[in-house]
């Protein structure tokens, strides 16, 4: 493995590029430790001897900013977890993947973004941002007028939260079955499904009978909802089977009404059945687009405000 940045491939200002910080990645993280971001900087910087003069070169237009470098190594942490050969147990935390040491040990320092994005973990990321984007009627438009460039800085900030979304979906496919039946109901409750003075809960662990969890709208519990909540991979597509069960279990409680969510998604016939017989369904996109829009399990990173003239204020003058 090359240890002399001097042979990475490097920008006109001298500093390494993404692609070339991928392999190098990757090698101070096959231990398998969980490192923040900071760390793996610092360790790549020491593995390749990168100097501290370019680790500080800084872009002109925004001296207060991190160095270009360390911008740089964000990019490349983003690209290698698109393709899960990292992942982020927690924030701003990293850890190599089995895909991440295959990729390592097949290609060394000779990885390249190319590489990297012809995986399946990368093509399905973009896939699924792809379908986030196009569900929010999100696209980029490169012109240079004021209004265009507010459209422009929207899109990017939808295409950034889908990218979280993505993330998000990921986390929620980890936790525990009992812990996701929690999570769909605090999310409905927070959609306002409990109603005023309604009542909450998921079902017991064994033995539920298909309901995962009951809302009951109102204090007499004369309006009530039942979940059945399925964790699933992304590979594991939600059939039809699976909803005639549901709707069986329905049956068995005199429900009229129920909602199925999952971390994957639904086939056609299951989609078909559910509609003809009154069941809502909620795939993995709908699921992590629910959640930040209420709230679950996110939280406000930053915001940015945006200003304009208060012509009221001025129809005094007049």
């Amino acid at each position: 493995m090359n240890r002399d940045w001097q042979k990475l491939k490097k920008s006109s200002n001298q500093i390494p590029t993404n692609e070339s910080l991928l392999p190098y990645i990757l090698e101070v993280l096959k231990n398998g430790e969980e490192v923040t971001n900071q760390v793996v900087i610092k360790r790549v910087n020491e593995f390749l001897k990168i100097p501290e003069s370019i680790s500080a070169i800084k872009y002109p237009k925004y001296p207060d900013s991190e160095g270009i470098l360390t911008n740089r190594f964000s990019f490349a942490l983003s690209t290698l977890y698109k393709a899960k050969a990292i992942e982020r147990p927690n924030r701003g935390i990293y850890k190599i993947t089995e895909e991440g040491l295959s990729l390592l040990n097949q290609f060394g320092e000779n990885l390249t973004k190319k590489i990297v994005e012809q995986q399946p973990s990368y093509k399905e990321y973009m896939e699924e941002l792809a379908v986030r984007n196009e569900r929010s009627g999100n696209r980029l438009i490169l012109k240079n007028d004021s209004k265009t460039i507010n459209n422009e800085v929207e899109a990017l900030i939808t295409t950034q939260n889908n990218e979280v979304a993505i993330e998000l979906l990921d986390k929620v496919r980890l936790v525990e079955p009992y812990f996701f039946e929690k999570l769909v109901v605090d999310l409905l409750v927070s959609m306002g499904y409990s109603g005023e003075n309604g009542e909450a809960k998921v079902t017991s662990r064994t033995n539920d009978g298909g309901i995962d969890g009951i809302i009951n709208q109102d204090p007499l519990g004369t309006s009530t909802v039942y979940i059945q909540a399925k964790r699933y991979k992304e590979s594991n597509t939600v059939s039809r089977p699976d909803i005639q069960s549901f709707y069986g279990a329905l049956a068995g409680v005199n429900a009229d009404r129920g909602v199925f969510i999952t971390t994957s998604k639904f086939s056609i016939g299951a989609q078909e059945f559910a509609k003809n017989q009154g069941i809502v369904l909620i795939d993995g996109i709908k699921l992590t687009e629910l959640m930040m829009q209420y709230s679950v399990g996110i939280e406000e990173a930053k915001v940015y405000k945006q200003f304009r003239i208060n012509n009221d204020y001025f129809e005094e003058n007049t």
